[in-house]
């Protein structure tokens, strides 16, 4: 199967390497390209990809001019994949919030079809707190998981995780180009893919607080999602 991964890199000089360096060999083997999307850092991100191509040879790298933002970074390394005919799309974060070694795990549904879209739950795992999420956090994920099921009628442990796998066809039946260009873009693909009627697995993951993320306003972020529900049950969703 042609298995692409796509990874949005802002500001990420610090952290980038690592994560490469924990990509499984036998995973990395098997994936055709590493879509690295520049989303215009202006620390040493670009210089430091540059230079992982030397080691890592599957490397393609798309930089923006100005930063555009994580929905925006996903949808240039998207766009890329589906005009590559790719079979299956990881979303992978550069700062290894994420733990690349669970690639083989969390791919497995997409290679044997038994699944359309994966995500990655830190809530199924009940790890999050030990993990280092805040409690705050972890209890506004909580409350808005549960209105954001009652809203969309679905039954997802998480709506706002950053581990999102996708086959061909999720991608080609989400109009994802018409989502959000901000941080609300994951949730908004999962709730995508349950109006589509895809087949959506859940695994279970570790949870690893990075200090970087930390400038997220909880409080505003719950907003934002109250505010895509109202918009979902107002028909601004049905395209």
């Amino acid at each position: 199967m042609k298995i692409f991964i796509v990874m949005p890199a802002y500001q990420a000089a610090k952290t980038i390497i690592s994560v490469f360096e924990r990509i499984p060999k036998e995973f990395y083997n098997k994936v055709h390209t590493i879509v690295v999307v520049n989303d215009g850092s202006t620390d040493k991100t670009e210089e430091i990809v540059l230079n992982l191509k030397k080691k890592y040879d599957k490397i393609k790298l798309i930089s923006h001019e100005k930063n555009k933002g994580y929905g925006a970074a996903q949808k240039t390394g998207f766009n890329e994949i589906l005009n590559q005919n790719a079979d299956i799309g990881i979303l992978l974060h550069s700062d290894g919030q994420y733990a690349p070694e669970l690639l083989p795990k969390v791919s497995a549904p997409l290679e044997n079809g038994s699944a359309d879209v994966v995500i990655g739950s830190r809530i199924l795992g009940r790890g999050a707190l030990k993990g280092g999420m805040p409690l705050h956090k972890y209890i506004g994920n909580k409350m808005l998981t549960a209105i954001e099921n009652i809203a969309y009628g679905m039954n997802i442990s998480e709506y706002h995780t950053g581990y999102m796998l996708y086959s061909k066809k999720a991608l080609e039946k989400i109009p994802f180009n018409k989502l959000s260009d901000t941080f609300h873009f994951d949730g908004e693909m999962i709730m995508m893919s349950g109006k589509k009627k895809l087949v959506i697995k859940e695994i279970p993951i570790p949870t690893r607080y990075a200090e970087e993320k930390s400038h997220l306003n909880a409080m505003t972020y719950g907003i934002d999602v109250l505010k895509i529900i109202w918009k979902y049950k107002t028909g601004k969703y049905d395209f």
